[in-house]
């Protein structure tokens, strides 16, 4: 009879303890405003099965937050990108009767957040970015120079890249999204960086390679990024990356960005090995499987802007 009712002692202890973490996991990444994702350079929200965030949107929803997933143009200016995005922003709120929105923007997508914080501080609980760029990339400085404005292989690369964001806006459903691998070019450059910091500062590091405010005008500010730009031999990406990682001559980066370059805010890491693919869980899921898992991060992060009450 003793050992009965230890059995079943034992038995409703556990059951308990299961129902407190299944509570506690329902709410881990329940935010209070709604968490919008913002794609970087050729980018989209969906083509087909396949997800920019492969795997991230319903891992964050299945536990408790509001996600939304914007398309911008593929390939055009931060302020013509912030502005696509500012009003599928005001779209959000009307929606869902939120005050305010916690922006998460990869790549491109990272200034693009900032100008929308900028403009709108009202709008913006928090912004962050992942693998952004915020002092330029040496892959933009080198197609620049390569190719300068004006010269013939410019016109070429303009073509073929302003063909292939349009596909790529035509194949994610945004046909109209207008288009300009130029303009996203000097954007992502370091003179384009240097001036659209002049104009937007908010998180931006005032040394070269510390961390920036952690608010502003009421605008929380986080970034995280990788710097290994070969992760997995099945990838088919990598080996285009890790030849692209040569343009920073030894400066540690994930591929396409200076691990410096993509700090904003509180800089969580910049060196998890992945590189700037992997830091969205692409190709679909293909990743470093001896690093966390890039949809852990961003379930990490829900819960960090959870307990900040964003």
């Amino acid at each position: 009879m003793k050992k009965s009712w230890k059995t079943w002692l034992g038995v409703g202890l556990a059951a308990l303890s299961m129902f407190a973490q299944s509570a506690l996991a329902a709410g881990y990444t329940q935010t209070k405003y709604p968490i919008v994702l913002v794609h970087g350079l050729f980018g989209f929200d969906r083509i087909g099965p396949v997800d920019y965030w492969y795997g991230i949107p319903s891992a964050l929803r299945s536990d408790g937050a509001k996600v939304y997933v914007t398309q911008v143009s593929a390939a055009n200016s931060t302020e013509v990108r912030g502005e696509q995005l500012l009003t599928q922003v005001k779209q959000i709120l009307a929606v869902t009767g939120a005050s305010k929105v916690n922006l998460i923007g990869h790549s491109h997508g990272g200034p693009t957040t900032r100008y929308v914080a900028s403009v709108r501080p009202d709008l913006v609980a928090s912004v962050t970015s992942v693998g952004g760029v915020h002092k330029g990339s040496a892959v933009a400085d080198l197609l620049l120079g390569v190719a300068p404005p004006g010269s013939l292989s410019n016109a070429v690369i303009v073509s073929v890249t302003n063909g292939l964001a349009s596909i790529i806006s035509f194949l994610s459903g945004s046909p109209s999204m207008p288009q300009n691998a130029l303009a996203a070019a000097a954007s992502l450059s370091t003179a384009g960086s240097a001036k659209f910091n002049l104009a937007h500062p908010g998180g931006v590091p005032t040394t070269a390679c510390g961390e920036g405010a952690y608010a502003a005008r009421g605008v929380s500010y986080f970034s995280w990024s990788g710097a290994k730009a070969y992760t997995n031999v099945f990838d088919v990406l990598d080996p285009a990356l890790a030849l692209t990682s040569l343009a920073f001559g030894g400066a540690k980066n994930d591929g396409l960005v200076a691990s410096c370059s993509t700090h904003l805010g509180r800089v969580i890491r910049d060196d998890y090995a992945m590189n700037h693919m992997d830091e969205v869980n692409q190709t679909v899921g293909i990743v470093n499987i001896f690093e966390t898992n890039p949809v852990t991060l961003y379930r990490q992060h829900a819960n960090r802007l959870r307990n900040l009450g964003l």
